[in-house]
């Protein structure tokens, strides 16, 4: 069963109120989004450079931890069903077991947490909403490198795995962080020119 979302974050605000069909295909859409943002891929060994830190952490402060988390874990779930959904058009279970894995088993955690920020207000400003997100991405590089230190020394994991990625990571939450006050801003512009009564 997938919970009522808060309503203190971006989507279940703009949508409210939010009944069960409405979040199980708001969880269902979002799902969708991650998918097609591990299409977005630069190949790289051993872990391709993709634009799912950026979906991940923006599912989370849009929609809140419960239902950002149960996106990604929905994700999670049709990629090892063996839908095309995760980088480079692979799934299977088997893909939990490679390189990547643990760059995938954070994104539920790593949506959670920044969405548990979005809904104490850290989405209203950049500079929070930029907080935010990092934090989220961190979650992301830090399990991502524990799990590839399995595969080779933690020097040489942590450049493969987390130094490479720290420039664009950073593009990414700078972009995101734009978005999120702004989508805010149009929501109190919409309302307020909406006829009373």
């Amino acid at each position: 069963m997938i919970p009522f979302a808060k309503t203190e974050t971006l989507v279940p605000t703009a949508l409210a109120p939010l009944d069960w069909t409405r979040s199980v295909g708001i969880v269902f859409a979002f799902s969708l989004l991650n998918a097609l943002a591990a299409q977005v891929s630069i190949p790289a060994w051993p872990v391709p450079i993709t634009g799912q830190t950026f979906a991940v952490t923006l599912t989370g402060a849009l929609l809140g931890s419960r239902l950002g988390a149960a996106a990604l874990i929905l994700y999670l779930v049709e990629g090892v069903c063996g839908l095309p959904f995760f980088a480079g058009g692979t799934g299977g279970p088997q893909v939990l077991l490679g390189p990547t894995a643990g760059y995938l088993v954070a994104f539920p955690a790593a949506a959670y947490i920044t969405g548990a920020f979005a809904e104490h207000g850290w989405d209203r400003r950049f500079f929070s909403a930029a907080a935010a997100m990092a934090i989220g991405s961190a979650v992301i590089l830090l399990v991502g490198w524990a799990w590839l230190t399995q595969f080779m020394p933690p020097k040489v994991a942590f450049h493969a795995g987390v130094t490479k990625f720290i420039v664009g990571d950073i593009i990414k939450i700078v972009l995101a962080a734009a978005v999120l006050p702004s989508g805010w801003h149009l929501l109190k512009s919409k309302a307020s020119h909406r006829p009373v009564g």
